[in-house]
């Protein structure tokens, strides 16, 4: 066993151990004695495609390249696809056009029109009807003159057959998760500006006629929670304060589910699975990495399930584990016992090498208490002088109404068996707390997350777990922000790396995509009415405190954080002659995911921070 000071440990996991090898679980189903997954590849240029596992055992690529299996609504998508009787739709990334494809083999074909404008349609949340005849959707329509003016509906389209589809409802702002809850109905969710899906929004219905894919006026069924994934008369809703299940009929409203723990969260993207229907007719939903069925809970070990998909008396998921990297897996819901329909790949940790999360509640201000996920270091081979404490890399999770996950990341253990400790902050108004939890951020964001964030840090250096001089601070999109924000008003951190956030929020208010345009409203205020709150909680306009070092990186196609705002604190510092580094990377949108771009700014982020900290 060596010897050596915190955050100067000899590290089994380099830059590259993060995309080599390494595939994004995205969703999973089950068709038959097939399963099919949809899965990211970093080492592809992040492309991402269908695998099918064959009855014998056997996988194979559904989709060549340049196919590439991922939605542009919302800028954010999900829903991308959809597998059930032998037959995959997918939404292809380049011209956003629906397609399909037989899961024996052959050519896609396209169903929706090519366009003059390729991706000024896009689709998500792709849904077919009890007998495949026909197919609904979400269609973002944007117009080619008016790069502002987008609009969000529900369609119907023949399932099997070229075609311009039919235009169920448009007169919402938002619209989400169509679904066939029989033959002859659809449900969705649907809201206007200025919420959010977890805000407050419309559960919908209308008739269908399936001989003629035509429907009635969709008419409001229940309204004033957040309500999420209809499947059958069941929806996740948060009429008690906690988002459980709900049945929704002609007798009215009915809980299904209940408990502090959560089922689903925000949804930020189409195509969630957090509750389902078998076969059999039983409810079956995960929460907390438990699986329920019918109300008999099975502790499966893992952290989260996600993507539920029943098969005749199994659930297949996606795994999230706290030790290992995710899996697809298979529950025997009668037994209980489990089978890897994919397994975890090889990670280059030795035994002794994981650090493992530990849960952290934390006073902060107005004698108000925050959560957060803390990874002590740890390393096989190393250890620290007595008397020495690890430096803290303190982390912020986007949206910002999102949450830390305890999920395993060897992007976290790159940190920790360096000699890093990692604390990933759950700041008031994040997420899997309950509404009343969640709705702390409205009209304090940039104030909350900020005192939540150095309370954390404050916090573990005053219980001698972490060295208080030597703390960095690490955040993406709204995470980014809150970096900017914390190293504008506090000398807590001695360094700060920004990953495309947020410098100048009237800038944003007035210049981001549909989905966020009005977010804002209810995190500061309303626009432009709030402005004098927008320039008082900006960073760029703080510049007198801002002394300390950081690091920026930034895609130069982001749609949903302009590089514009990554450009502005950079000058704005250099000017000031504060230390500043700047990495921009062509191809890149909200979200790094190439091999390439991931391996740069992970071997420029340790870089810097060790030529900061002295290491």
């Amino acid at each position: 066993m060596s010897t050596l000071p915190y955050g100067t440990w000899p590290s089994p996991i380099s830059p590259e151990h993060l995309t080599s090898g390494v595939t994004k679980l995205i969703d999973v189903w089950v068709d038959g004695d097939r399963t099919v997954w949809h899965e990211g590849r970093p080492s592809e240029g992040g492309r991402q495609t269908l695998v099918v596992a064959d009855a014998d055992g056997t996988t194979r690529d559904l989709l060549d390249p340049p196919f590439n299996v991922r939605s542009g609504v919302h800028e954010y998508g999900g829903g991308a696809a959809w597998v059930e009787s032998n037959t995959a739709w997918f939404v292809d990334w380049d011209e956003q056009r629906i397609w399909y494809v037989d899961l024996d083999g052959g050519e896609p074909i396209p169903l929706t029109p090519e366009l003059e404008q390729p991706r000024s349609v896009r689709y998500a949340d792709l849904r077919p009807s009890p007998d495949g005849h026909w197919l609904v959707a979400v269609q973002e329509v944007h117009d080619a003159d008016d790069p502002h003016h987008v609009v969000n509906r529900v369609v119907a389209l023949p399932a099997r057959t070229p075609g311009v589809p039919h235009v169920i409802h448009g007169e919402h702002d938002f619209v989400m998760s169509p679904r066939f809850v029989a033959a002859d109905r659809i449900r969705f969710v649907a809201w206007n500006h200025p919420n959010m899906p977890w805000n407050d929004t419309d559960l919908m219905e209308c008739s269908f006629d399936p001989q003629h894919g035509t429907t009635d006026t969709p008419r409001r069924i229940a309204t004033g929670a957040s309500f999420m994934q209809p499947d059958g008369d069941v929806v996740i809703g948060d009429r008690d304060g906690v988002w459980n299940l709900w049945r929704v009929d002609a007798d009215g409203e009915h809980a299904v589910s209940s408990g502090p723990d959560e089922v689903g969260g925000p949804a930020w993207i189409f195509g969630l699975r957090d509750h389902a229907t078998m076969p059999d007719g039983r409810r079956v939903w995960a929460t907390d990495g438990r699986l329920v069925v019918d109300g008999e809970s099975i502790d499966t070990g893992a952290a989260a399930l996600e993507q539920l998909a029943p098969g005749e008396g199994t659930v297949t998921a996606i795994a999230r584990w706290s030790d290992r990297p995710s899996t697809i897996i298979r529950f025997d819901v009668t037994s209980g016992e489990s089978v890897d329909v994919v397994a975890a790949p090889d990670t280059p940790l030795r035994d002794g090498d994981a650090a493992t999360p530990e849960q952290i509640a934390f006073p902060t201000a107005s004698g108000a208490t925050a959560y957060g996920w803390f990874y002590a270091p740890a390393n096989a081979d190393t250890d620290a002088p007595a008397g020495d404490r690890p430096p803290l890399v303190v982390m912020i999770h986007g949206g910002p109404t999102s949450c830390a996950r305890p999920w395993f990341s060897l992007a976290t253990q790159f940190w920790t068996t360096r000699g890093f400790a990692v604390v990933d902050v759950d700041h008031r108004g994040s997420t899997g707390y309950g509404t009343e939890f969640r709705n702390l951020l409205d009209g304090n964001w940039g104030v909350v997350d900020v005192e939540d964030c150095i309370a954390a840090a404050t916090f573990l250096a005053d219980q001698g777990r972490v060295d208080g001089d030597r703390v960095v601070i690490r955040g993406g999109s709204a995470g980014g922000f809150t970096v900017l924000a914390c190293l504008a008003t506090s000398d807590v951190f001695a360094a700060g790396a920004c990953s495309y956030g947020i410098a100048d929020l009237s800038v944003l208010a007035a210049d981001t995509h549909k989905f966020e345009a009005r977010y804002t409203d209810r995190l500061i205020g309303p626009w432009p009415e709030a402005r004098d709150v927008y320039e008082a909680r900006s960073p760029i306009h703080h510049l007198d405190r801002f002394e300390t070092p950081l690091v920026v990186f930034q895609g130069l196609d982001d749609k949903v954080v302009p590089p514009n705002q990554s450009q502005m604190i950079v000058d704005a510092l250099r000017a000031k002659q504060v230390e500043c580094e700047y990495h921009a990377y062509e191809g890149e949108g909200h979200g790094f995911r190439r091999a390439e771009t991931i391996v740069h700014q992970m071997n420029a982020e340790l870089a810097f921070y060790r030529r900061i900290l002295g290491l």
